[in-house]
């Protein structure tokens, strides 16, 4: 084993690890503009997630193409017995690193029935905007009483 291969997969490792880090962030910054309704925000912010998100694919295929030199299968027993062999520390960072992935993994499930949910209730909201502006409509483009059929009454009768 060359001290070289060691040194790029630890390198590759700790990159991975410092993107997680950065993205859980970004995703945790979500879920409070999702929560405080500062929803203005979040376009730049869905930007920057998908910028990250690709940023930590490329990461992640840079760190397998590593770790293929020296494991046959890559798994995540067969890595963390490589690491715990060859790299001890690499093997503290691919533990935090699949710890981080898990947490991302449930915040963008989280944010994600976040938004459906703001979805649902905005969709309810123009229903009932739109349901009102048709009952509401009591004249018509040439001035004249226009109400909605069933409304019961007429104009001047109470």
């Amino acid at each position: 084993m060359e001290p070289t291969s060691v040194a790029r997969i630890l390198a590759a490792l700790a990159a991975e690890h410092a993107a997680l880090l950065n993205f859980v962030a970004l995703l945790e910054r979500e879920q409070t503009m999702l929560v405080e309704n500062l929803t203005d925000q979040l376009l730049e912010l869905s930007e920057k997630k998908t910028t990250e998100a690709l940023d930590l694919n490329k990461l992640g295929q840079e760190r397998r193409a590593l770790l293929q030199e020296v494991i046959q299968r890559l798994d995540v027993d067969s890595i963390q017995a490589w690491l715990g062999a060859n790299c001890p520390h690499g093997l503290a960072i691919w533990q935090q690193t699949l710890a981080l992935a898990k947490r991302s993994h449930l915040l963008n499930q989280t944010n994600g029935e976040l938004i459906h949910m703001k979805l649902r209730h905005n969709q309810q909201s123009l229903a009932v905007l739109s349901n009102a502006l048709n009952k509401a409509n009591l004249y018509g483009p040439d001035g004249q009483p226009n109400f909605s059929p069933g409304s019961g009454r007429t104009l001047g009768n109470g």
